[in-house]
């Protein structure tokens, strides 16, 4: 098929041929016309003005086809522009885009598309082409600034066809300058707000724009302008879905950071959002969790606290419960819930917000504290934490040790069953356990009918751990003297406890496995203290000089503790004998 171009430019080539043709005849005939009057005779009246005529009209269809063919390229560049601009969303694409087309369309010598600043609301140019890339660079940015705010404030396009000797303009530093002629500037107007402006200005023609450029640019500016804003809204959109994104990334990032289940239920008791501690606190993954029913899914937890989420709904206020549901992932569970209003923009309550702390096993520490408690004094409960920074090990440490034999099971009667025997000894076992707690020590096991107490561990720290002790062990004779003849319906009145005390340096720390330990001393105070419990009679209550020197100075104030020299103690393994002494109630003697 032969190119429509092709075709008009043929016929335009053709016109011109037939009109030289018809200027060629004219002359021809002139020079007829001559001859003929010099013969009297002449051409028809009209014959050449009627072919001058044809001449005039043949060239005036050339020029007019031309100005067609012109307007209709023009017009095709602008559909083709249109569709273009309006293919794509991104501000940098349209913007470039745009510009060389607005070139194309124009012929221009330099173009600038210039948007107004939505913070500043200074035009500045986004875009720029020049076509001869040879030029100064300091003239790229060079234009006519009262051109150009002329039109963004009135959103009339200027077409000037001389700027040298336009009146409006020939005063002007850029247009004298740069020897500005052609100067051509529409608005960028999108739904009455003028966005910015396209200008495009030639040097070196006179005339290169008129109304059919001003009508045609104007008709692109009014469609690049729905383009850019598209872009610009674009643009606008994703950064706001980036900064969405990204704030849910760290919204996401700080739930699942929190210790506490976290999770809202919207006004159809929905689950809308549910953490990574909710998921280990109930035992429901998030898959099964979001979007699904909070009272089919979680129907224990709802059960116990429908009535406060219908509060929380209904008034807006906060609320805290206790729940103890059992559930079938992980059984029975102590847990604390604070309820509050989930609300929108416009500050209504939508559903109920719920924070969710597993107490469970704080409750079993706690009632596992509260046993504690029962054979600890409670001061030495809140050192506990003290002795985890040993872990498997210990620290060499000055403390006083006391063992005590409650009643030899020798001295029961033989008559006593053995649960009669286990009962009478506890009893025995607990009067002595409430006289070392009653001074601070530390029990640090149960041996049949032993007990071994520590003073001065890092559970129990004092200046005056000798002196505790012994205060513990005359506490606990007089107790276990008055239990011995009055409390023990199956005994004989007679005193069956022996106690020994010593005070010196051992190792106190851990012993055990990672998953099982106990806290304990050992070393030779340890052994020297169980070996004067093992030697004293009866009844007696013995201590090394170690432990009387460290009693000496509350000894000296007190009328009602008495003491006596024992013979010297030979104790297996030790190179010396033990100097050992016995304490005597005086205020027993002198009753």
């Amino acid at each position: 098929m032969v190119n429509n171009s092709t075709l008009v430019h043929d016929s335009i080539q053709r016109i011109h041929q037939l009109s030289r043709e018809a200027l060629q005849v004219a002359d021809r005939l002139r020079q007829q016309e001559r001859q003929l009057r010099k013969q009297g005779m002449a051409l028809p009246a009209g014959s050449l003005q009627k072919l001058e005529a044809i001449h005039v009209d043949l060239e005036g269809l050339a020029q007019k086809i031309q100005e067609q063919q012109t307007e209709l390229s023009q017009l095709r560049t602008l559909a083709n522009t249109t569709e273009f601009i309006n293919s794509s969303l991104d501000p940098d694409e349209v913007l470039n885009g745009v510009m060389d087309r607005v070139i194309q369309l124009v012929g221009a010598e330099r173009g600038y598309i210039m948007l107004r600043n939505r913070v500043t609301n200074e035009m500045e140019i986004v875009v720029n082409r020049k076509l001869d890339p040879t030029s100064s660079q300091d003239e790229e940015f060079i234009f006519s600034r009262t051109i150009v705010e002329n039109v963004a404030q009135s959103g009339e396009a200027i077409v000037t066809t001389n700027a040298q000797e336009d009146s409006r303009f020939k005063e002007q530093d850029s247009i004298i300058s740069l020897a500005l002629r052609s100067i051509i500037c529409v608005p960028l107007i999108f739904r009455d707000r003028i966005l910015g402006t396209v200008y495009c200005d030639n040097r070196i023609k006179d005339g290169l724009f008129g109304k059919r450029e001003r009508r045609l640019l104007s008709a692109f500016a009014d469609q690049a302008a729905i383009a850019i804003e598209n872009a610009q809204l674009f643009e606008q959109i994703q950064q706001t879905l980036h900064e969405i994104t990204a704030i849910q990334v760290l919204l996401d990032n700080i739930l699942a950071s929190i210790a506490s289940g976290v999770m809202t239920i919207d006004g159809q008791e929905v689950i809308t959002s549910y953490n990574f501690a909710s998921e280990t606190i109930f035992g429901l993954p998030v898959q099964s969790a979001i979007s699904q029913r909070f009272d089919v899914q979680l129907p224990q937890i709802h059960e116990q606290i429908q009535r406060e989420m219908h509060l929380v709904r209904s008034l807006s206020e906060n609320l805290t419960v206790e729940a103890t549901p059992t559930l079938d992932q992980r059984g029975p569970l102590s847990l604390n819930l604070k309820l509050s209003p989930f609300k929108d923009a416009d500050r209504v309550t939508q559903g109920v917000a719920i924070v969710v702390d597993d107490m469970t096993e704080l409750k079993k520490r706690d009632a596992t504290l509260a046993a504690v408690r029962r054979y600890l004094p409670p001061a030495m409960v809140d050192n506990i934490r003290s002795i985890e920074r040993l872990a498997l090990g210990g620290e060499r440490r000055t403390v006083t040790v006391l063992f005590v034999e409650v009643r030899s099971f020798d001295s029961f009667p033989e008559s006593m069953t053995p649960r009669d025997v286990m009962e009478s000894l506890n009893t025995y076992l607990t009067v002595s356990s409430e006289a070392i707690h009653h001074h601070a020590g530390l029990i640090d096991k149960f041996m049949g009918s032993d007990v071994m107490a520590l003073f001065n561990t890092q559970l129990n720290p004092s200046d005056q751990h000798a002196w505790d002790a012994l205060l513990a062990a005359m506490r606990m004779a007089a107790d276990l003297r008055t239990l011995a003849t009055y409390g023990d319906i199956n005994g004989d009145g007679k005193a069956y406890f022996r106690i020994g005390i010593h005070s010196g340096e051992a190792t106190l720390g851990n012993v055990g496995s990672t998953d099982r330990r106990e806290f304990t001393a050992i070393g030779d105070t340890v052994n020297l203290a169980k070996r004067l419990q093992e030697n004293a009679a009866y009844g007696q209550l013995i201590v090394s000089r170690e432990t009387l020197a460290l009693c000496q100075p509350q000894l000296s104030q007190t009328d009602w503790i008495g003491y006596k020299e024992l013979e010297p103690l030979k104790v297996k393994g030790r190179v010396q004998a033990a100097h050992i002494y016995e304490i005597i109630d005086t205020a027993e003697i002198r009753a």
